[in-house]
């Protein structure tokens, strides 16, 4: 089960996560019993799509394009460029996009501010804030692909920053860059904590780094962990792809245990900051794929199409399993990693489409990291947290009898479930039967714990519904946080820097934005605390910033501006 309560640290479970291209074998991995989950608040996170267009088939009407976004749940989006009928098809319709300036343009821009500030005037300015562009991209995977770039990227992702600061636009819109795997030193792959970035590329990383937090912004890591298993010929599968099953790894250093790839190659990350200084700093996935077919290019060994070791990689029954069990964690709010428990997790799923003009052929596995084949239809199945599909709830199993039921809704109720609605007298006490008591309490803890995969068991006396149940009260009522006006402004101020840096998304209150009027203290906050307050899962705690803050259960009217909601 999950608990969550103040001052606990949240502990490994089932984390996924090493490198694109680091080439270390994982073997000789002794299991351990998956640990139980606690935490001090769930961390959070937001699944969106890269969107590369190296093909010649793809849809040629944008408008249709964001309908499949929309369609989805899709609420971000990364394209490898600024193209105008992108930007202006996506405008209005509260998707949020990043955008990027491309290896080509990068000297110049870092030799040239007013270069600079013309790109962003014309590639940025021109459809903000209608489009909702929230970070540029300077360059991607330069350490790997343009290493003769390395000297001016720093100093293009300076100028970028500059211009956007003098058009107002550097609180909205942060600057980062996508590094590959690969800066990580291949002695470094295990374990995790010797993480540590390849000598020739730590000088530059440390002045990045060091841009990254002064800007309040984020390193940018492109992540494969199934690409690093094609190339590990005796890495377990379960491990790669995040599966429940996977062997564990333990760190002996940190003695930190480990139960998947992605989590390791993330920890990898976070130790080799911490070694130049920068033990907080956030990383976003911008872009995490897994093919669903293809192979490698011949002389790269480990495993290629028709090697016939029973579709081991790359196929789409593991592209499934890896992209689901990656959507599964980010809804049920499981994001931290056993060395940053509280880590929220920000993922670009590369890629929308699959490009049949990437790699060197039909069969190279460049052209098929697509959740969509050219003609929208889904390459397999799955589903974005964001979708309606996606809804769950969690209903009492009436076959396992009163007691039972009893001594489940007891335990929920003692162990985080809101029960308050079911008290004699309350709006939800009504049916006054053992069942539907049960199910408002089993589903208010499962909501609560974000879905999670567990979250709805109870020894049994529960399971988990795709479709809103009928005959019991609504367990998911809407709620909103907002801002306590009476603690004075410089409290508010305090509380809203907080909750901005510690994953809010406070873009829609920036000058210019579509909530930065009215203009004041306790609007801002109430629109940050919201934020964060939803991204958390409504859970208990997230709405109180030392007593900022309050819940409340009617829309909140703040100007012209709606706050978000999750039900």
């Amino acid at each position: 089960m999950l608990s969550c309560a103040p001052g606990r640290r949240r502990e490994g479970i089932e984390s996924m996560v090493l490198a694109r291209f680091l080439t270390v074998v994982l073997v000789g991995a002794a299991a351990l019993p998956l640990l139980l989950f606690s935490c001090a608040e769930a961390a959070g996170g937001e699944v969106g799509v890269s969107y590369g267009r190296v093909a010649n088939d793809l849809p040629p009407d944008q408008g249709s394009v964001v309908d499949l976004l929309r369609r989805n749940g899709i609420t971000m989006v990364r394209i490898y460029d600024a193209d105008p009928d992108v930007l202006k098809s996506l405008a209005n319709t509260g998707i949020k996009v990043m955008v990027m300036l491309p290896n080509e343009n990068l000297a110049q821009a870092a030799r040239d501010p007013s270069y600079a500030l013309r790109w962003v005037q014309s590639k940025v300015k021109a459809y903000y804030p209608a489009t909702r562009i929230d970070g540029v991209a300077v360059g991607n995977e330069v350490f790997h692909a343009r290493p003769e770039l390395n000297p001016d990227l720093v100093q293009a992702m300076t100028n970028v920053q500059a211009a956007l600061a003098q058009l107002n636009l550097a609180d909205a819109i942060k600057v980062s860059t996508p590094i590959a795997l690969d800066a990580l030193a291949e002695s470094s792959a295990w374990p995790p904590s010797s993480g540590r970035f390849k000598d020739e590329v730590q000088p530059v990383m440390k002045h990045m780094l060091d841009f990254l937090q002064t800007t309040h912004s984020y390193l940018s890591v492109n992540l494969f962990p199934c690409l690093t298993y094609m190339y590990q010929p005796d890495m377990n599968r379960d491990f790669a792809l995040g599966n429940s099953n996977a062997p564990s790894r333990r760190d002996d250093v940190t003695g930190l245990v480990y139960h998947s790839l992605l989590d390791a190659q993330l920890d990898a990350t976070y130790f080799a900051m911490e070694k130049l200084g920068f033990p907080q700093l956030r990383v976003r996935h911008t872009e995490h794929g897994c093919a669903s077919g293809g192979g490698l290019k011949p002389g790269h060994g480990g495993r290629r199409l028709g090697d016939g070791d029973g579709g081991a990689a790359p196929s789409v029954a593991n592209a499934q399993a890896y992209i689901n069990n990656l959507m599964d964690r980010v809804a049920s709010g499981r994001t931290g990693t056993p060395h940053r428990p509280d880590a929220d997790m920000d993922v670009y799923i590369f890629a929308l489409f699959n490009e049949n003009q990437k790699g060197d052929g039909p069969d190279d596995i460049e052209a098929h990291y697509g959740l969509f084949y050219p003609n929208m239809q889904k390459v397999y199945e799955f589903q974005f947290p964001g979708s309606a599909a996606a809804a769950s709830w969690c209903v009492a199993n009436a076959a396992v009898g009163d007691a039972r039921l009893q001594a489940a809704l007891d335990w929920a109720c003692g162990h985080g479930a809101d029960c308050s609605a079911i008290q004699p007298g309350a709006a939800c006490f009504e049916p006054n039967t053992k069942l539907a008591h049960a199910s408002y309490a089993f589903n208010s803890y499962y909501q609560r714990n974000g879905r999670a995969s567990g979250a709805c068991d109870f020894a049994g006396a529960a399971y988990v519904v795709n479709q809103a149940p009928s005959g019991t009260c609504s367990a998911t009522a809407a709620s909103w946080c907002v801002a306590n006006t009476a603690v004075g402004d410089a409290r508010l101020q305090a509380a809203l820097d907080w909750a901005c840096g510690n994953g809010a998304d406070c873009g829609a209150i920036q000058p210019g934005a579509t909530c930065f009027d009215p203009d004041t203290k306790a609007a801002h906050a109430s629109y940050a605390f919201n934020s964060y307050y939803q991204r958390k899962g409504r859970a208990a705690g997230t709405c109180d910033f030392a007593g900022a803050a309050s819940v409340v259960y009617q829309p909140p009217k703040i100007g012209n501006c709606v706050l978000p909601s999750r039900a």
